[in-house]
């Protein structure tokens, strides 16, 4: 697996605050080849060989806007057991419902493109409900719960402008927690 050549932008970058356009179908190559990419970053920072090969931080999800593209596109690569990965491609993304419970993070959210431990808690609904296209244009509707809940909010938000510290109160970085369970 080579590393592909894509640089994610740092939180201080402008683009990442603005908000992503609809992607349109179909897609184009460079749009494609940029889902590739990110998968295949994502599936080599979650490999302890090539994560210390390459010098990755290991990393879930990654949105178009934090690879310099403001389409509304995001990719989440889940480990679903040692070595094996499940692949969601999510493209215009509308939240249908969520649950009532919220969860956080036990040890922080973190986010490739904030390169510092941010202490604090990231409130997030333990469920939702997403309509999303897939890569072809085919419209479909997804339930997602806990860990993939939580990063499918976090890729939305992206796409919305919105970094996971902007979630934290700053006066009071753990407000709420004794309301929420811990994942």
């Amino acid at each position: 697996m080579k590393l592909p050549n894509i640089k994610i932008l740092e939180e201080h970058n402008k683009l990442l605050r603005m908000t992503s356009k609809e992607a349109t179908f179909p897609l184009s190559n460079q749009e494609l080849r940029l889902i590739d990419d990110m998968i295949t970053y994502l599936t080599m920072s979650q490999i302890k060989e090539t994560q210390q090969k390459y010098n990755l931080r290991a990393g879930w999800g990654l949105s178009a806007v934090q690879v310099g593209l403001l389409k509304r596109i995001f990719v989440i690569v889940e480990e679903v057991e040692p070595g094996s990965f499940k692949n969601y491609i999510v493209i215009n993304p509308k939240i249908l419902s969520h649950s009532e419970e919220k969860i956080y993070v036990g040890e922080g959210e973190g986010c490739l493109s904030v390169n510092r431990f941010t202490e604090g808690i990231v409130p997030r609904y333990a469920r939702i409900t997403v309509s999303a296209f897939d890569i072809d244009g085919n419209p479909y509707t997804l339930r997602v719960r806990e860990d993939v809940a939580i990063a499918f909010q976090h890729e939305i938000d992206h796409l919305n402008g919105i970094l996971f510290i902007d979630r934290i109160d700053k006066k009071n970085p753990f407000k709420g927690k004794d309301t929420m369970r811990e994942i």
